[in-house]
């Protein structure tokens, strides 16, 4: 938004949608929804949220762009969860993989390195208050590592 332009409606329906988060390239939405009668991550694309389209398929919170795009991560319960996708005309998505699972279902914060490389979580139960921060280092290599790719 430029100077003194109002803020237009990007998305209004019955139902809970939140956590938004633009892509890297700014032509894709990812957020929450509860459409399908508990919370799972969609894509839309930018501007006008012309089709969704479901990234998770077991439930999914906290959607989290890699820097370059090529990947989305979001939570399901005590997993980490990451799903590939390509950014062109028409949204390209993998399958959802399990990156790791975490010792609690309280996540209030975690984000991804720019390089791709990290995974920076804060893991905490609502008491007491955090008092360490979880660093995962190379999960991609050890995904590779535990998913070999025959292709």
């Amino acid at each position: 938004m430029t100077g003194d332009a109002e803020p237009e409606l990007y998305l209004q329906t019955e139902y809970d949608e939140h956590n938004a988060k633009f892509s890297p390239d700014g032509k894709w939405i990812a957020y929450v929804s509860d459409a399908s009668g508990h919370y799972e991550v969609y894509v839309a694309s930018f501007p006008g949220s012309r089709g969704k389209r479901q990234v998770s398929t077991d439930g999914g919170i906290q959607p989290v762009w890699s820097p370059n795009g090529d990947e989305l991560f979001y939570r399901s319960g005590t997993k980490m969860m990451v799903v590939d996708i390509e950014l062109c005309v028409e949204l390209m998505l993998g399958s959802p993989e399990l990156l790791f699972e975490m010792n609690a279902e309280y996540v209030p914060a975690y984000d991804v390195a720019r390089d791709g490389r990290f995974v920076m979580i804060q893991e905490t139960e609502p008491n007491p208050p955090p008092d360490h921060l979880i660093l995962v280092q190379n999960f991609a290599e050890e995904l590779k590592r535990l998913v070999p790719n025959d292709n």
